[in-house]
């Protein structure tokens, strides 16, 4: 389990569900939020910081907690105080990191202080502390749950679309700018699926918003997320780009193996990135990634014709590719883990 799912320990155990959230607003008006006052937060134990600018994204988390059948609204705000006293008791933040917080009941809760006030004028950002080098640009939202494998429900589902579509049109942010944590850390969360269905979710909000999306616009070019057992173009990609800078230890077979994994942390310890857990994500493939000719000797050449050979877009043997074209070239289907 993450280390986001240790912080609620003993505050996921199951019970019947005794209430579910209300119906789903459209045309991006207000959901219903139970601010921090009405769920019984602790007092903030210093000033949070607001911002004189707007966020530009959000970005959708998942607790990595226990799938829990209590929907009920007590369950829920049980789930952001168990946050709150994590964050602030071990993690020793001001306050709980996310600005809002949905259970799986779909009650939708204010996660840090003020972040319901700020959003109604629209014109400030609260600071959180979510995903570092995200916290004055994006709108951060967790979802109560693990969704690595398993779907979220329905009806946190549509809080989750009503709440994104409220924060796209009070800020002026565009349904495409929704994102996941792992597309800028080395993390598996939002989870699998709930990663998954973001092009759907950034659809739908457009839709609530009567905007259109279209499928290719939707579904982005994001950095993959590469772990033990992986297989693939990518992984293959990723063992040259390790190579390239000195963990000649690695084998460029594209199985994403023991020994990648342990090459990937020592990589990780000398950039310090956040997390140091052998997985490459959206922290790792910016540090791993650079300009290269296509045709050009070495590692990173080769790792650039590894996707080329797999049917990712091509581009001409002089041009030279960069972080861009990298995300572009990995976020092929035929380059993806598998």
């Amino acid at each position: 389990m993450s280390r986001r799912g240790l912080l609620l320990g003993g505050l996921a155990v199951a019970a019947a569900a005794t209430g579910v959230a209300g119906t789903s607003n459209a045309w991006g008006a207000e959901p219903d939020v139970i601010d921090c006052d009405a769920w019984g937060a602790r007092p903030n134990s210093d000033v949070v910081p607001v911002w004189n600018q707007r966020p530009v994204k959000i970005l959708v988390h998942h607790t990595a907690t226990p799938n829990v059948t209590d929907l009920s609204r007590g369950a829920g705000e049980r789930l952001a105080r168990g946050i709150q006293n994590f964050h602030m008791d071990q993690r020793g933040w001001l306050d709980s990191g996310q600005h809002f917080t949905i259970s799986r009941g779909g009650y939708v809760l204010e996660g840090r202080h003020r972040s319901l006030e700020v959003l109604r004028i629209g014109e400030r950002q609260v600071e959180g502390a979510h995903c570092t080098g995200q916290n004055v640009v994006a709108v951060g939202i967790e979802n109560e749950g693990t969704y690595t494998a398993a779907d979220p429900p329905a009806v946190l589902w549509n809080r989750l679309r009503d709440l994104c579509a409220y924060i796209c049109q009070q800020y002026g942010i565009d349904p495409t700018e929704i994102f996941g944590h792992r597309d800028f850390k080395d993390t598996a969360c939002p989870g699998d699926v709930l990663y998954g269905r973001l092009p759907q979710l950034r659809t739908e909000v457009a839709g609530v918003l009567g905007q259109h999306v279209s499928r290719r616009i939707a579904a982005k070019e994001s950095w993959p997320l590469l772990r033990v057992a992986d297989r693939g173009p990518a992984v293959l990609a990723a063992q040259h780009l390790l190579r390239e800078v000195g963990m000649t230890g690695v084998a460029a077979d594209g199985t994403f193996d023991r020994r990648t994994a342990d090459a990937v942390r020592r990589f990780q310890t000398v950039h310090r990135t956040e997390e140091v857990n052998g997985m490459i994500g959206g922290e790792s493939w910016p540090l791993l990634v650079r300009p290269v000719r296509p045709g050009a000797d070495g590692e990173a050449g080769r790792a650039v014709r590894a996707l080329l050979a797999s049917g990712a877009p091509a581009r001409p043997a002089e041009s030279l590719v960069g972080a861009e074209d990298w995300r572009r070239l990995l976020s092929a289907p035929t380059s993806l883990a598998g």
